[in-house]
């Protein structure tokens, strides 16, 4: 990821029904997103075109409809499932993806629980 630029999206929030017990996936909570995209940004700003970047505004709306999507037990694949679709532009060479799940059912306090995964076009 050295040299590369990067558009980052911070506390994108969604409300989805992800986990393993029956009661997160009936009542649903909040999932907090952050996006880093690795990207060269030099063609954008020296064209000033926003077809030579990632719109940040649309990417955020497609991130967040990921997480909507149907129930999984792990946020995990919910991380996986969210790097893909930042992957789906041309632009992004990489991506950092952390979900925070701050109403985990953990029984001892706690401030966040998160998963954070990095994902590229050759897969890792």
């Amino acid at each position: 990821m050295s040299g590369l630029d990067r558009i980052t999206l911070t506390g994108l929030r969604a409300n989805a029904h992800h986990g393993v017990f029956e009661h997160e996936r009936r009542t649903g909570q909040v999932f907090v997103i952050d996006v880093d995209v690795h990207l060269d940004l030099a063609a954008a700003a020296a064209s000033d075109d926003l077809d030579a970047t990632i719109h940040y505004g649309e990417l955020a709306e497609q991130v967040v409809a990921a997480v909507e999507r149907d129930p999984v037990d792990l946020i995990e694949t919910v991380a996986e499932r969210v790097a893909q679709v930042v992957l789906l532009h041309p632009a992004a060479h990489s991506t950092t993806v952390t979900v925070h799940k701050p109403s985990a059912p953990i029984t001892v306090p706690f401030a966040d629980v998160s998963v954070t995964v990095h994902r590229g076009r050759d897969g890792r």
